[in-house]
């Protein structure tokens, strides 16, 4: 009876379908009062070929996903300055935008192959400089530069920072002509580029989780037949099996301080939570109940564990401390399922999977009144992953025959869609910021 139990806690959210690569990234709901902004193709200085990374267009679609700007089509702008004496700012002031993005980029005299980006941020209204930054880069790393760039615009105009220079962790399935899977665990850019396979196999891959410094991956695959908890080094590719028990190894997720995972094992009979620190691979059981006790996630400051538990008859949202473990504390009561919990980065609020009517969407608990707001209006959505700014929740959402990720914001008035041009795909992570 348990064994089926847990089947189901741990393979359903392996159905996918055929998947490239590749995401493309769809506004499908917004502000109604969005800020323009002009953003100018950046200028060249002193000889060599512009490279094929358009920066300025990279910073536009940055802005313009988040719903909360409006960017100026390039074609119709009243000019293409580069430096504050190419202003016209009646021009300008005209034209609507509050904001004017311009730069330049020059080849480095002091890094081979490099180049330096620098740019501006003006308040037209006011005709004055808001920020400026230099950055330094090879050409390879230009399309992050541009992504640096969105981020100081977005925090100085918003005063939140911006997640563009961040990435997404994504299992995608694709099915041959003989029916045979393949399964892939990959990350890329949140606008869809540089993806970069982390594990490629023929059996399941499930629960990535990115540790607090944005370097390895933790992640479940069944390669050896049963479920195994794996820590990879994105950089190098280099990986080791953390658990090797029987039963059920599942449900990863890094402590705040990189150095402990919470997972789920039953290795004892039955689903419950552990923690391993990593450094000496000592294991301290939190959870003791007849029920499935899955999917742990931290508070931000170290001191909770939130998990999904059915020992209420239904799966059910609990906490308990992440200090000693033992009584758990029921958090979520309203509807018959709520699960998948997911701290904000404030630790204020747990995004979650809510159910009810044969519908599972995604759900914001404030943890200081208890509240519950149902952000989607989808039928089965799975896996909330927050935006290391909190702006955005991303989650999987079944869509046709497949299904894609798509992201809300916690009032639920912003919405995007993230698909791969083919097929499905699922489990998402948002990585933390990068250093």
């Amino acid at each position: 009876m348990v064994g089926r139990k847990v089947i189901a806690f741990f393979i359903a959210a392996l159905l996918a379908q055929a998947a490239s690569a590749v995401i493309e990234v769809t506004v499908t709901r917004s502000t109604e009062a969005k800020q323009p902004i002009a953003v100018v193709p950046f200028g060249w200085q002193h000889g060599g070929e512009p490279q094929s990374v358009d920066i300025a267009a990279i910073v536009r679609d940055d802005l313009a996903r988040t719903g909360l700007f409006e960017p100026i089509p390039f074609d119709s702008l009243p000019g293409r300055p580069h430096r504050y004496d190419q202003i016209n700012f009646k021009d300008w002031r005209l034209l609507g935008p509050g904001s004017l993005v311009i730069g330049n980029i020059t080849p480095s005299l002091t890094a081979e192959g490099g180049f330096v980006v620098e740019f501006e941020l003006y308040d037209v209204l006011r005709q004055r400089r808001v920020i400026g930054y230099q950055l330094t880069a090879s050409a390879q790393a230009m399309r992050r530069v541009a992504h640096q760039i969105a981020d100081y615009i977005h925090e100085q105009l918003t005063g939140n920072p911006g997640a563009f220079d961040t990435r997404v962790a994504y299992v995608t399935e694709q099915r041959g002509a003989d029916g045979s899977a393949r399964y892939r665990l990959s990350i890329a850019d949140v606008d869809g580029h540089n993806e970069q396979v982390i594990l490629d196999s023929s059996r399941p891959i499930m629960s990535p989780s990115w540790s607090p410094d944005g370097t390895r991956l933790a992640y479940v695959s069944f390669e050896s037949e049963r479920p195994h908890v794996y820590m990879q080094t994105v950089a190098t590719g280099d990986r080791e099996r953390i658990t090797d028990f029987p039963g059920i190894n599942g449900a990863p997720a890094f402590s705040p301080d990189g150095d402990r995972l919470a997972m789920t094992l039953s290795k004892d009979g039955n689903p419950e939570i552990y923690i391993m620190d990593l450094r000496n691979r000592r294991l301290r059981r939190m959870t003791n109940d007849p029920a499935i006790d899955t999917e742990p996630a931290w508070s931000p400051d170290g001191r909770f564990l939130a998990f999904t538990s059915d020992r209420g008859g239904r799966p059910q949202i609990y906490r308990v401390a992440a200090d000693r473990g033992g009584q758990a504390e029921r958090i979520t009561f309203e509807g018959s399922y709520n699960a998948r919990p997911v701290f904000s980065p404030d630790g204020k609020k747990l995004a979650l999977v809510h159910g009810g009517g044969g519908r599972y969407r995604i759900g914001l608990l404030d943890l200081e009144n208890g509240a519950l707001q149902v952000l989607t209006d989808s039928s089965l959505d799975e896996s909330p992953s927050f935006a290391p700014n909190g702006g955005m929740i991303l989650y999987a959402t079944r869509e046709g025959a497949g299904s894609v990720l798509s992201a809300v914001s916690p009032d639920g008035r912003m919405r995007q869609r993230l698909a791969v041009r083919t097929g499905g795909v699922r489990e998402p992570a948002w990585s933390p910021f990068r250093n």
